[in-house]
């Protein structure tokens, strides 16, 4: 049985003007995920991997090509088109959180579901159960300024949960967080897959979440070096290894 393709960009080029020069932050970038994948995208600071990210999510728009999300061509969606995408297809996760700071945990879960019309009583429901699915149950009413790092990504991970999306798009999830955290919210993100059935895409320098990735695609100079299945690597402590054929 054929795999759905959830993701797909074609020949992707993105360039910016710098004077007289022009700058390729994408180079002609071809990639597809499967529904229900876990990808991470690593590359070094500039390597386009974050352009490749916000290509991915709507966020930005290709100089030339084509992505497909769940075989919708995004350049072709006028700017309400493309806010109902993102607002039904999409759940975002930022390393710096961006949850807002004057609301509790449940009232920056339910806020997605406002805009997608979700009646007031079934999002209160809905967004206390996201929170205790993240191990939150008891943290609904804290506001940011009383949650901790780890506590604040859980309510960002519950947050892109609130409107069932396909895809989770998370942008250094782990950054701003110490090792044994971090490692929690890389498992979270697990289960949401293996139990939501979402497709995961991260954008990371982190290399624990290589363990926890069914493909890592490396980004250098704007194109895609190689793609490499987990039971290529050899995931080490402090060090990874690809594995001699």
């Amino acid at each position: 049985m054929a795999r759905r393709e959830m993701v797909r960009t074609q020949e992707v080029v993105k360039t910016y003007r710098m004077g007289a020069e022009t700058i390729f932050a994408l180079n002609g970038v071809s990639l597809t995920v499967y529904a229900g994948e876990y990808v991470s995208i690593m590359g070094p600071s500039g390597s386009g991997k974050s352009t490749l990210f916000n290509m991915i999510g709507g966020l930005d728009r290709p100089t030339a090509g084509e992505v497909y999300i769940d075989e919708v061509d995004v350049a072709q969606l006028d700017p309400f088109e493309l806010a109902w995408l993102r607002c039904r297809k999409i759940g975002y996760i930022f390393q710096t959180f961006n949850i807002i700071p004057v609301m509790t945990a449940l009232e920056n879960v339910t806020l997605p579901m406002a805009f997608a019309g979700l009646g007031e009583d079934e999002a209160r429901d809905k967004g206390a159960r996201l929170l205790d699915t993240v191990g939150l149950g008891q943290r609904l009413h804290h506001r940011p300024a009383e949650l901790s790092g780890g506590q604040q990504q859980r309510v960002a991970i519950a947050r892109a949960l609130a409107n069932d999306p396909a895809i989770i798009l998370a942008d250094e999830p782990t950054g701003n967080l110490d090792l044994k955290t971090g490692s929690e919210i890389i498992e979270l993100l697990c289960r949401m897959k293996e139990e939501q059935g979402v497709t995961v895409i991260t954008a990371t320098h982190d290399h624990k979440m290589l363990a926890a990735s069914d493909r890592v695609v490396w980004i250098t100079d704007g194109r895609i070096s190689r793609i490499q299945s987990r039971e290529e690597l050899d995931i080490q402590i402090g060090a990874i290894e690809t594995r001699k054929t």
